[in-house]
């Protein structure tokens, strides 16, 4: 990058360009991680290419996806810890497009910030890179943008875009769901990336203890455990395609289990769980007992300790929670697909 470029009229006004050539050359070995054989283009150009390797794909389609972290970002203020943040960026859109059996091929980021911060903003895409090395993603480009005086100086907001692709053949159809098929819960590995609003309340977070450990939550702090990065589950779920015959996948994001489950059952179909069989992680119990929160809120608003569910046959359902737990994920059965149009029916 020319050493020509630079404004000290623009640097005056809050917006520093040179420290934006800087902390791309801080990212740059981070995003090198996440190179593809797709990637024909480096960091710097105005927009990135990806060459599409279709061989075996008889009918390709694109599936894109892109959404934020939320007010998650307020933790990563209040600990100063933004190598994690990164991971969930990129988790919530490809989590949303292997929902429909697609594969991510390639990411880009936006980084919105009051200051440009070289090694923080170095931090956030070496997050980013995380996330795209575990769902097998590209980062083939992003954007960086000061923009003093819209937030404080050592903020940021962050948001992705995720595309992937699969064969129109093996697009998920919940139509081949039938009663009787079953549904497979993929553990969350806490919060993730939704109810931080809620979250944030119950706690009072500006003025909570984030670093002392906690009995109720296994010795860890409250701000690790909220912080945790959420789980990545494009790899188990390309290994589990592979092999059995899945209907439908619902990534478990904002709104629950009764927002988030009946967007991938058909009409006619619904799904009944027992409670006694969700596996709800400490974190939820000490939310709900801390804000005095229903029960029926808590299932519509976080994951409850399932960041993701499938339907197959019955007849699959041992062999799919096989696949899963090699790889890696404690899968477990959740609950039974009946006629009806209650949508979710908790029990």
């Amino acid at each position: 990058m020319s050493n020509k470029s630079q404004s000290a009229s623009y640097a005056a006004a809050g917006v520093d360009i040179t420290a934006g050539y800087e902390a791309v050359e801080l990212m740059k070995t981070h995003i090198a991680r996440t190179k593809t054989p797709g990637v024909l283009s480096g960091i710097g150009g105005f927009g990135g290419l990806f060459g599409l390797d279709l061989a075996g794909i008889k009918d390709p389609v694109l599936v894109s996806g892109t959404d934020g972290v939320g007010t998650k970002v307020k933790l990563a203020f209040m600990l100063d810890r933004h190598d994690t943040i990164g991971i969930d960026c990129v988790a919530m859109c490809v989590n949303d497009i292997i929902c429909c059996g697609a594969k991510p091929l390639f990411f880009l980021d936006y980084i919105a910030c009051g200051r440009n911060f070289p090694e923080k903003i170095a931090a956030i895409v070496a997050g980013v890179a995380e996330g795209c090395v575990q769902s097998g993603s590209a980062l083939i480009g992003g954007e960086t943008a000061e923009h003093p005086g819209m937030m404080p100086e050592d903020e940021y907001d962050l948001a992705g875009f995720s595309v992937g692709v699969v064969d129109r053949e093996k697009i998920l159809d919940a139509t081949t769901m039938k009663a009787g098929d079953v549904m497979i819960a993929l553990p969350s590995t806490g919060v993730h990336s939704n109810g931080f609003s809620l979250v944030r309340k119950v706690f009072d977070i500006e003025n909570a203890d984030l670093t002392s450990p906690r009995e109720e939550l296994g010795g860890k702090s409250l701000g690790e455990t909220l912080l945790t990065p959420t789980k990545i589950y494009v790899k188990p779920m390309l290994a589990l395609f592979d092999e059995v015959k899945v209907s439908a996948v619902s990534h478990i994001t904002g709104g629950g289990f009764y927002e988030n489950i009946p967007r991938c059952l058909p009409e006619g179909l619904s799904v009944r769980i027992k409670k006694d069989d969700v596996k709800v992680l400490p974190i939820f119990d000490l939310i709900q007992s801390t804000g005095n929160i229903p029960e029926r809120d808590m299932y519509n608003t976080f994951n409850m300790g399932v960041g993701m569910t499938c339907v197959v046959s019955r007849e699959d359902a041992d062999r799919a929670i096989e696949i899963l737990k090699e790889s890696g994920i404690d899968a477990y059965l959740l609950g039974e697909i009946f006629e009806g149009n209650e949508g979710v029916e908790l029990c």
